[in-house]
């Protein structure tokens, strides 16, 4: 990761402006920049290794960047022996960080679709949720990425994902409210229809109070 790069941006990501990746060492200089910013010695023993060790982090909380959520769901199969109920994959953890803070958000996710003929691995959903929670994000914006990457790549009859997750910017900063979590959903297809589907899925995730 040395070398300049032209960042690209990823499948289902907004359009922006193409720029120059900052080398490794630029990214160790701007965590020794932050180190002295908040008042201590980036030179002391404690921290000279914080700089190579962020970036290591950073590369591994972010990684998700890297990979196209699209190409991840491409291989489907279609040997179902015409099964078509819901598949329902729940509590899924999941790790991100907000992007207005780069603080974590750690919760879970339940997902389920309702298949027409393909059906895709079930390794490839959790992984999914981890290409997108991977990535800098607001809660809102995660949920409707998961559903509708499912819904434009295997064309089910319907898509349903909610997510519960505890974000740190407000229960270690700001309001300090520990204990919270926020709930975020999104339904497309039958699942946005028909209410009956809606309290199945809530019942098959564990959810039955929803």
């Amino acid at each position: 990761m040395d070398t300049t790069v032209e960042t690209r941006p990823p499948a289902h990501a907004p359009t922006r402006v193409l720029r120059p990746r900052p080398t490794r060492a630029q990214a160790e200089e701007a965590v020794r920049t932050l180190l002295a910013w908040t008042g201590d010695d980036p030179d002391r023993e404690g921290l000279r290794g914080t700089p190579d060790r962020v970036v290591r982090a950073y590369e591994e909380f972010f990684e998700g960047y890297e990979e196209d959520p699209v190409a991840l769901l491409e291989r489907t199969f279609e040997e179902t022996e015409n099964y078509n109920e819901l598949v329902v994959l729940r509590d899924i953890r999941l790790e991100s960080h907000c992007e207005h803070h780069i603080i974590p958000l750690i919760g879970k996710a339940h997902v389920a679709y309702l298949p027409d003929r393909r059906v895709v691995g079930i390794s490839k959903l959790a992984r999914l949720v981890d290409v997108f929670a991977h990535r800098l994000q607001i809660q809102e914006k995660l949920t409707a990425q998961i559903a509708d990457t499912i819904h434009s790549v295997l064309k089910p009859r319907g898509v349903a994902v909610v997510v519960d997750a505890a974000h740190q910017c407000m229960t270690t900063r700001g309001v300090h409210k520990p204990g919270v979590s926020m709930v975020t959903s999104r339904m497309i297809g039958e699942f946005e229809s028909s209410e009956t589907l809606r309290r199945q899925f809530f019942a098959m995730a564990g959810m039955g109070g929803a």
